[in-house]
């Protein structure tokens, strides 16, 4: 009897282990080290424990009754032989839920819904004052015999999912503390089940064309797709590297960094047409499930989404004719640290495809074939005298009901409207700042303008003569 248990237990880490390599090969997603900060993995684990937490009394009463003892482990030993040997019902239950909820948009299965009690304890971690636990020193590349479960990029089902065969000393299960303490590591880092929402629970609010406009015009400058990012922001944090604290996309002027300058910019090359060297920027979207820069000290893991589209239109935010833009003008919009800051600067303004008459400061669950599409909107009435200011905000700020302020004078307002393609559930995010959590709220860009004058009295003709350019 001594003997069999042993043999059971290794039987059945053999059948959860074949378990989860098929249903990895169903998903088509290979097991990442970042799927553990992923909300989606955080909804299904939830399920899987409760599942867990109620076939624990059948195991207890099994091992207390020694009269049916070695017959209750031979069975078990068969049934998790039989399991192994045929995993065809695991591919059905994971391939029907692949039918149910696609993979074009992101709409998460029922399993995100959050649970009372683990809502009321994410929205406690995000206690502003709060640093988030992950360190450079915790992510494994940097310390190879760090044990997997305390890195906070790793998933609590994965360490799990290790090999056996690679030390079969070791129990392949997590103990309970190595996954508590996994967890609340992704407590820490952020988007939580809550950050997101079905766009079709969200109520009409837009009128839903978010380009038309009696007059505008357009600068096209592409979707980086020659990969110009850096973590940098030259406006906010001139001369400083990695400034920003989150990686940017770039379109535009193609030598923004840190170090720009209004000469540096008006020198260099652009990816738009018509010679707008304007520098656009904004901070990237990433893929949650893959398991890239995990070395990230400030917790921006998963892989970079590049933009399906990126539409830089400027338009009349107010009820004036316009005037041009000075150049060298900065602009930024949103409040990167919305989450602690508050909502006095947030610009936040997500939704998908289709359903554009529907904002939210949520992260968006698109239906199948349905894009998430981010709005960034900037400040459009000028003081009239300068091109920035000590807050890079009051230079430059937001009409109110079609009006500028007193005192200045309206500009072409520049909307950024950016879509993606993203992975199924709850699984993606903005990089942001490490105290930020990833919250959606934070989503903002940045703008310089580096038109041509030319270039900019056309675009100001086209706007005030209500033609679409």
């Amino acid at each position: 009897m001594s003997r069999s248990k042993p043999v059971a237990a290794a039987v059945s880490a053999l059948a959860l282990v074949a378990g989860g390599l098929v249903s990895a090969a169903v998903i088509g997603v290979v097991p990442a080290r970042a799927d553990h900060c992923d909300p989606a993995e955080q909804g299904r684990q939830q399920s899987q424990n409760r599942q867990a937490d109620q076939q624990n009394p059948d195991d207890q009463n099994q091992q207390d009754n020694n009269a049916q003892g070695d017959q209750n482990q031979q069975d078990n030993r068969q049934g998790n032989q039989n399991r192994q040997d045929d995993p065809q019902g695991d591919q059905n239950q994971q391939g029907d839920q692949q039918d149910d909820f696609g993979s074009g948009g992101g709409i998460a299965p029922p399993a995100l819904s959050p649970d009372p009690e683990r809502a009321d304890s994410r929205t406690r971690s995000r206690d502003p004052g709060r640093a988030p636990t992950r360190t450079p020193s915790q992510n494994p590349s940097q310390d190879p015999s760090q044990d997997p479960s305390q890195d906070p990029s790793q998933d609590p089902s994965q360490d799990p999912g290790q090999d056996p065969s690679e030390d079969p000393g070791q129990d392949p299960s997590p103990s309970p503390s190595q996954s508590d303490s996994a967890e609340e590591n992704c407590a820490d880092l952020g988007p939580f089940v809550e950050d997101f929402i079905d766009i079709r629970r969200v109520r009409p609010n837009s009128r839903g064309n978010l380009l038309q406009a009696r007059g505008s015009f357009v600068s096209a400058c592409g979707t980086n797709g020659n990969g110009h990012n850096n973590p940098d922001n030259f406006i906010v944090a001139p001369g400083v590297r990695n400034g920003a604290h989150h990686l940017h996309d770039y379109v535009g002027n193609l030598s923004t960094d840190a170090f720009s300058t209004d000469q540096s910019l008006a020198a260099a090359g652009t990816t738009c047409r018509l010679g707008d060297k304007s520098t656009y920027f904004w901070p990237v979207l990433r893929d949650r499930k893959v398991d890239d820069n995990v070395s990230d000290p400030d917790g921006n893991v998963g892989r970079v989404l590049r933009p399906r589209s990126v539409t830089l239109q400027f338009r009349a935010a107010s009820n004036s004719r316009v005037v041009a833009m000075p150049r060298f003008l900065r602009l930024i919009t949103g409040d990167a640290k919305a989450a602690t800051n508050g909502g006095a600067n947030a610009r936040a303004q997500w939704t998908c495809t289709g359903f554009t008459n529907r904002i939210t400061t949520q992260y968006p669950l698109c239906p199948r074939f349905s894009q998430v599409v981010r709005v960034l909107d900037f400040p459009s009435c000028w003081d009239g005298q300068n091109t920035d200011s000590a807050n890079h905000r009051t230079h430059v700020v937001f009409p109110s009901q079609g009006r500028c302020p007193q005192g200045t004078r309206a500009v072409p307002q520049l909307r950024m409207v950016l879509t993606y393609t993203v992975p199924q559930g709850a699984s993606y995010a903005v990089d942001a700042f490490p105290e930020q959590k990833h919250n959606p709220v934070t989503d903002h860009a940045d703008f310089a303008n580096v038109m041509p004058d030319r270039l900019m009295a056309f675009a100001v003709n086209c706007i005030n003569r209500g033609r679409r350019c």
